[in-house]
Order: structure tokens, then sequence, then C-alpha cells
């Protein structure tokens, strides 16, 4: 069975997604394997590229300060990669998603004030290669995995 079929890999990607600094020895006591054992596993998942990297998760309490927005985009079908390095370069927003229907693409952006989630929507509108964009504020969260 490869390492990537495997419950005990998807018990420790999940148990990873939930704190990425959780000490190996921790790991190994949960997952009932050795701390060389689950070394070994994370290293083959970086390795062969399920784990791209260990990065944080801002907290409820940093995200519940930050507005949030949905950022439905129609572009250019020739410009697509311009307009994806263009708002990879925007700091505010934080994820960019291919999806079908009428838009291309869904940006979710996150600024401290209203004033700033609108100079991102500015920032966005601009950019050579989008024909349209469609904007929604995020109001609440009810859950998030």
């Amino acid at each position: 069975m490869s390492i990537l079929n495997d419950p005990v890999t998807e018990r420790l990607l999940a148990l990873l997604e939930q704190d990425a600094r959780a000490p190996t020895a921790v790991l190994a006591r949960k997952l009932g394997l050795s701390r060389t054992a689950v070394h070994e596993r994370i290293q083959k998942l970086v390795r062969e590229g399920v784990i791209e990297r260990f990065t944080i998760r801002r907290g409820d309490g940093h995200a519940a300060r930050l507005i949030q927005a949905e950022v439905m985009i129609r572009i250019n079908p020739k410009m697509n990669a311009q307009v994806v390095a263009a708002l990879h370069r925007i700091e505010a927003v934080r994820a960019l998603y291919t999806i079908n229907g009428q838009f291309d693409l869904i940006a979710r952006v996150a600024a401290a004030t209203p004033e700033a989630i609108d100079q991102v929507l500015d920032q966005i509108g601009v950019i050579e290669g989008i024909e349209k964009t469609l904007s929604s504020i995020v109001l609440s969260t009810k859950f998030e995995r």
C-alpha cells in the first residue's frame, strides 16, 4: 500500500493541519508510531509534494478583525497568465481559485478596513485583462476546515 493511501498518513496530515509545529514525539504518540517513522513519513510527503510548506494559520481573533471579500473575476482568456501574476502581487489577495460558469476566477481578499478593501477592489479592477468583477463582503464564517 502506498503511503498516500494509508489511513495513518491521512491522520498524520490531519494532525499537521491542526498544528504544523507539533513535535514529532507528540505526533508519534497520537499515531502509535516511532518518532523516526513519523519523521520519515513527513519527509516523504514533502519530497512527493503532498506537503508543500509549513505555514501559520491566523487565529480567529486576528481573522475576526479583518474584512474579507470574495471577488468573482471574468478575464480575457488570452491574458490569463498576466492576470494571475498581477493578482499574485497584491498582498491582500489571500487565495485565487479557477472556477467554471460566468466568471473565471474567485479571489479571496482580506484587509483591515472597508477603505482598504475598496482600494484592493480598485487595484483588481484596473488590471489589464480583467473584463468584469463581482464582489461580496463576507459577513461571518459558519465553519472552516
